[in-house]
């Protein structure tokens, strides 16, 4: 992590934003840390950033957790079942699956 003065990068905020891609930027303030500059090199990592900072989704990711822990999960091989089943009915009405 880099740290730079936000006089620096109001001067070069292109160059900053090609290299925060890389590596996060620490803006300072009068010396203190006053915000993070965060570039993004491909729109996956923007989805990444996305997801990983929502509280909604990350609210959600934490109680299908908690119903797994619990035991309200549907087992790997279930899955697999139905999707198999949908997949050969599929392939008797002359569709394609996957």
């Amino acid at each position: 992590m880099r740290r730079v003065a936000l006089s620096e990068i109001k001067d070069h905020f292109s160059e900053y934003l090609r290299k925060a891609s890389k590596e996060q930027i620490v803006i300072t303030k009068h010396g203190r840390p006053a915000g993070v500059l965060i570039g993004f090199a491909t729109e996956d990592d923007w989805f990444d950033y996305k997801l990983e900072n929502d509280p909604q989704f990350l609210g959600r990711v934490a109680e299908a957790r908690a119903n797994l822990r619990a035991g309200k999960g549907i087992p790997w091989e279930e899955i697999e079942a139905e999707d198999d089943r949908r997949a050969e009915k599929s392939t008797k009405r002359g569709q394609t699956h996957r």
